[in-house]
């Protein structure tokens, strides 16, 4: 049940070495395609990160803030994802949100095939070369999990929901 995916679903910081294969890439993509989008403008994009793109990205990271590169190293698959922008602000922000519910779809998908994930907002995925009309909105890592994740506290519904007169 979904409702249970969604409750077990933790950020994962430790992976096992086997990348995730191509095919399971490839449904988890086509999972996010679903993802609600206004106009249907599909603004997704998804790039897996390959050795040379990950070296450049590395470089970056640690041009950026020394030591943070061998964060990169947590997971044996990174997925860099960004979303499509036309210019228009409306439509711009509209998409943008869109791309994180993708992104969350990812990892929803992931974690229902047994795999660990983790989002990560990283600043300088824009040295992956990417289109002047995407703008970056994280990293997804991908992997087998090594260990269990502890069940975080959440704040009570009552403190978050509102109804309106």
């Amino acid at each position: 049940m979904v409702d249970d995916l969604i409750r077990s679903r933790r950020t994962h910081k430790a992976y096992g070495p086997d990348p995730v294969p191509r095919e399971t890439l490839l449904e988890l993509f086509e999972l996010a395609r679903w993802a609600p989008n206004h106009h249907l403008t599909n603004p997704w994009r998804f790039r897996v990160i390959g050795p040379r793109a990950l070296e450049t990205l590395k470089q970056a990271a640690e041009a950026h803030k020394p030591g943070s590169a061998t964060k990169l190293d947590r997971a044996p698959t990174l997925v860099a994802v960004t979303a499509k922008q036309t210019g228009d602000a409306e439509q711009d922000h509209e998409d943008l949100l869109a791309t994180a519910v993708a992104a969350y779809i990812v990892l929803l998908g992931a974690h229902a095939r047994g795999l660990a994930a983790y989002w990560r907002t990283v600043p300088v995925l824009g040295a992956l070369g990417l289109p002047d009309d995407e703008r970056p909105i994280g990293l997804l890592y991908l992997g087998t999990p090594r260990q269990e994740q502890r069940v975080p506290e959440r704040a009570p519904v009552e403190e978050i929901a509102f109804f309106l007169d």
